[in-house]
């Protein structure tokens, strides 16, 4: 029997509803399709955006969301997405599947969608082939709300009233498809770019987020730090956030990454090997941070992670449209519990992508619509959002191959909003259910809600089955003063909100 012990008089740090993030760019049918299908759409929609999309996220309770990339992002010009759609530029979408962009979906449907999606907005600024002025002026044009030239042109497109940003991008990794710039070169611009994301409301400040690493790249963390710090201490860099990108893959080979469906055990294994390197990331792209701000002020800001496979045969390959399984599921299990624990320095985070991209929480063809197994874990997870990180510790034993090897069982706990205490749990195992004793000290416990999602580890949910993969009500579980007992079955992940 594994022990699970939970110290709820122990209060570890505050996990931002933000850690439950995601990310939409203008990539395959993410947005299109996925998102908006316009005003004029057979499918049902509320200014364009599919309602039956919105009502499942909003559900899922999503936190914030990021646009409009992503590599996207730094060749995206922001006056060609507003004002009257007929009269809107079109241009080629040279980094995902060379399709014609017609800018029908910008700045006012954007915000239109975090609207009814009651989420905080994270915009992305050009900065790989964009000048400080348009940088400037789409700030102003967003957020001012006195007379000037970009509120004024706002309101001549429908939208007197100014809305709120709450994060902001300042370019996206511009050590590659944003520029290929050198942590120095970057850290410079940084400086200079985000002097003129201006802050024109008291009391809704900005929160800047400068482009952090890829994977490992901890040269490209100390040089951005450094030069940003440079006579610039006091200012935390002129930054709130740094962020960090990675991408859990099965292969090492990122031309032929591995299939979403077709998978051995072993390949099961090291996937998940994979996706738990994302503690050692944080780790150690945090000591960087510590040596430059020790009181933590700046957000790690984990913008861009989840799996990247191989596309579904006959999509394009431009469209990065990939199924999702139970071993996406136990991925976001890990990350969301790795984030939970990290608390203290991991300000967000965004899975990548939203709608029908890589490892996404929804999927649509046409008018359906199906929830993915990852969907069905951050609504899981959602009672960690704005709670407080409770110390826990789990026993564990190593499972999986040779050079895969992992630990049986993964676990976050937090004291939520509601007054409970909230256990995420996941089993790693493909094959094995393990009996678990949950020691809470010095609590009694007067009751236990739990569900669970579970399933062989290539179970999915299509179109023709879209239910195959759900969550179910979890009531096997003894209370026994302090302690709960149950067994957890194998691939699964399992939430319990227990009332004190």
């Amino acid at each position: 029997m594994a022990k699970l012990y939970v110290n709820p008089k122990h209060q570890l740090g505050h996990i931002n509803p933000e850690i439950q993030g995601h990310f939409s760019e203008h990539l395959g049918r993410c947005i299109y399709e996925g998102l908006y299908v316009g005003e004029n759409s057979h499918i049902p929609n509320t200014n364009g955006m599919r309602n039956d999309v919105v009502e499942a996220l909003k559900e899922m309770q999503i936190p914030v969301l990021r646009w409009p990339g992503g590599c996207f992002a730094d060749e995206y010009h922001w006056k060609d997405g507003i004002g009257p759609k007929e009269t809107r530029k079109k241009m080629i979408n040279t980094h995902w599947g060379g399709v014609v962009e017609d800018n029908s979906f910008g700045t006012h449907e954007f915000m239109e969608l975090c609207r009814q999606l009651g989420c905080k907005t994270y915009v992305n600024g050009n900065v790989g082939s964009g000048t400080v002025q348009e940088m400037s002026e789409w700030v102003e044009y967003m957020t001012f709300e006195g007379v000037s030239p970009m509120a004024d042109l706002r309101a001549q497109n429908g939208h007197p009233e100014s809305w709120n940003v709450d994060y902001f991008g300042v370019g996206n990794e511009n050590w590659g498809c944003g520029g290929n710039m050198t942590p120095e070169y970057y850290g410079n611009l940084y400086r200079r770019y985000q002097t003129y994301v201006r802050n024109y409301k008291k009391g809704k400040e900005i929160y800047k987020i400068c482009c952090g690493a890829n994977v490992n790249d901890y040269h490209w963390t100390e040089g951005v730090l450094k030069t940003t710090h440079d006579h610039a201490e006091q200012f935390h860099g002129f930054m709130n956030g740094l962020s960090l990108h990675y991408y859990t893959t099965p292969n090492d080979c990122w031309d032929k990454k591995g299939s979403a469906l077709d998978f051995d055990e072993a390949l099961y294994y090291k996937t998940l090997k994979k996706t738990l390197y994302m503690e050692e990331l944080i780790r150690r792209h945090g000591a960087i941070m510590d040596q430059y701000d020790p009181n933590k002020a700046i957000g790690l800001i984990v913008d861009e992670w989840g799996t990247w496979y191989d596309v579904e045969p006959g999509t394009n390959p431009g469209f990065l449209y990939q199924q999702n399984t139970m071993r996406d599921a136990l991925v976001a299990g890990i990350n969301l519990n790795i984030f939970n624990k990290h608390c203290d320095r991991v300000k967000m985070a965004n899975i990548a992508q939203l709608v029908n991209v890589l490892q996404s929480v929804i999927l649509t063809e046409g008018e359906k619509m199906i929830k993915t197994p990852t969907y069905h874990v951050f609504h899981m997870y959602k009672d960690h959002q704005d709670a407080e990180l409770l110390e826990s510790y789990m026993e564990t034993q190593e499972i999986g191959g040779e050079n895969c090897k992992v630990p049986n069982l993964h676990e976050s706990v937090s004291l939520g909003r509601d007054g409970r205490i909230h256990v995420t749990l996941n089993n790693l195992s493909a094959t094995e259910s393990y009996e678990i004793d949950a020691v809470f000290t010095e609590t009694e416990i007067k009751g236990v809600e739990g569900t669970i999602l579970t399933g062989e580890m290539h179970a999915h949910n299509t179109f023709e089955d879209p239910n195959a993969v759900h969550t179910e009500k979890f009531d096997k579980v003894e209370i026994n003063g302090q302690d709960l007992k149950f067994t957890i079955p194998a691939c699964s992940v399992l939430h319990l909100a227990v009332e004190i």
